[in-house]
Order: structure tokens, then sequence, then C-alpha cells
């Protein structure tokens, strides 16, 4: 019996690029004409808000114009953007107000380490650290490594680059 093969089509391919949640085009002329905010005195004030991260509840009080406005000119200006890499600047509020204001703990030490793993662009870096022991190993001198061999003592230099490990975790696990 032979193997019969459906007969697919092939896949279609078009001349347009695939974007995810592509916002629709804007006419700038269009949107500044008719923009409160970018007609506004203060505008440069309310975009570096927005960018701060600034409620947009707080920046419409504060400047006189609707919330929905903010939300429309920041994405006509494509403010999303230099706001998400400026993430460095609320979370260094949080940790900031930490003392003064009723936030847990647990918020705070989020904030600390989610603002510890970003760099100067606000991009999330995952840092990671490695040590090859068998390098590690190779430094030791004869001596180090024989009282290591008979002790089980590693030198001082050993722990501060390697780290501390419970002095009897292989005792714990080798004996009953």
């Amino acid at each position: 019996m032979k193997n019969k093969q459906k007969n697919t089509p092939p896949p279609q391919v078009t001349d347009a690029p695939q974007q995810k949640n592509a916002a629709p085009q804007v006419n700038q002329g269009r949107h500044e004409a008719q923009c409160s905010i970018c007609n506004h005195a203060q505008r440069e004030e309310i975009d570096r808000a927005f960018i701060d991260w600034e409620s947009p509840y707080t920046i419409a009080d504060a400047f006189g114009v609707a919330r929905a406005s903010i939300y429309r000119h920041a994405n006509a200006l494509a403010l999303y953007e230099p706001r998400e890499r400026n993430i460095k600047r609320v979370l260094g509020r949080i940790i900031e107000h930490g003392s003064t204001v009723e936030v847990t703990a647990a918020v705070v030490v989020s904030a600390v380490a989610t603002l510890s793993k970003l760099n100067a662009s606000g991009q999330w870096i995952d840092r990671r650290e490695t040590v090859n022991l068998n390098d590690m190993f190779a430094r030791m001198t004869e001596d180090e490594m024989r009282r290591y061999a008979s002790k089980g003592e590693l030198p001082d230099w050993f722990t501060s680059v390697v780290g501390e490990t419970d002095a009897n975790s292989q005792r714990g696990e080798n004996e009953g």
C-alpha cells in the first residue's frame, strides 16, 4: 500500500510586514492641530510627567486637561516607549518612599530586585555569575589541595570567590 500525501496549498506570501498589535497610523498634522496637549502652554511638562510615570489622573488634574487626551497624545507621539524605558524612575520612587508611606516590605524588596536587573536603557538583563570549579581547583597550591583532601577545608580565597556553603552539607548526606 502506498503512502498517500495530502495536497496542501503552499503558504501564502504577502508583501505587508507582520506586526503584532500595531497601532493604526496617526496623521501627525491632524493630531497636532486638534490635540489639547500639543496646543497646551505646558506641553513639555505634560510629556515629561507622562514619561516620568506620573499618573494620568494627576497630570490631568494638574494641567487642566482630559485624561483621555493624555492617552491619545501619548499614543500619537509614541510616548509609551520612552516611558517603558524609564521604568527605573518609578521603581526608584517606590524604593524612595518605602520608609515614608505604607508599603509592604515585599513591595520594596521586589522593586529593588527589579531595579537591579535593569540596565541604563531600562532593558531587563538577567545577570548570571558562573564559576568554573576546575579552574578554581587548578589555582589551589599543593598544600591547599592536601588540606582539602584530608580535612575538607577550602582556602579562604576559594570561598570568597565561590561563596559559602554549609560546612556539613556533604557530611549530612554521606553519613547516616
